[in-house]
């Protein structure tokens, strides 16, 4: 087995492009990996953001933490930062149209997103998506820088659920609604 390398070690490798493949060669591949669809959401100081992701998974059940991976070019990235506060919103099968609204492929600024949307909020004050079929609302305890990416670890301080029969799934660059089998 190979030796677990720290963040610091893993930043300078990916900085000085150790293991590099062919970027497009990797999305392609990475398309292949589904992956539940999230919208991540903050307030606070920096401002209302929110953003579509697919990056996200659980760390830790002691203390509840989970991993979220947001681009450094998006401005959702620097207000998570500044307001140390995010709610990991899980979609449901029905909310295509929440996905590509915070993914920014709607046309509509981002400033003007949540008056598409119902959302309360939960201890840490981000929006808690009221159609989400799980929201973990969370506060930041770590950024690890790694490539185009920030790495938050957030840990979780409150939770809310729905009965939504379906979660959202990104698999093939396409959207795809998924049920789990009748028991």
């Amino acid at each position: 087995m190979g030796e677990m390398q720290s963040a610091a070690e893993f930043q300078t490798a990916m900085n000085n492009g150790a293991a590099m493949v062919d970027k497009f060669m990797y999305r392609e591949a990475m398309s292949k990996l589904g992956a539940a669809v999230s919208v991540v959401t903050s307030d606070g100081e920096a401002g209302l953001c929110g953003a579509t992701v697919s990056a996200v998974c659980s760390v830790s059940d002691s203390p509840a933490t989970l991993l979220v991976c947001v681009n450094q070019s998006s401005r959702s990235n620097s207000v998570i930062k500044t307001n140390r506060v995010l709610c990991v919103n899980v979609l449901a099968g029905i909310n295509r149209k929440v996905a590509d609204l915070f993914a920014g492929s709607t046309g509509i600024p981002s400033d003007e997103r949540f008056s598409h949307i119902r959302y309360s909020s939960l201890k840490t004050g981000a929006p808690v998506l009221d159609e989400a079929i799980v929201s973990f609302d969370c506060e930041l305890d770590q950024v690890i820088e790694a490539g185009t990416h920030s790495i938050f670890l957030a840990r979780v301080v409150d939770i809310r659920g729905n009965d939504a029969e379906a979660c959202l799934v990104y698999f093939g660059r396409q959207y795809i609604s998924v049920s789990a089998a009748p028991k």
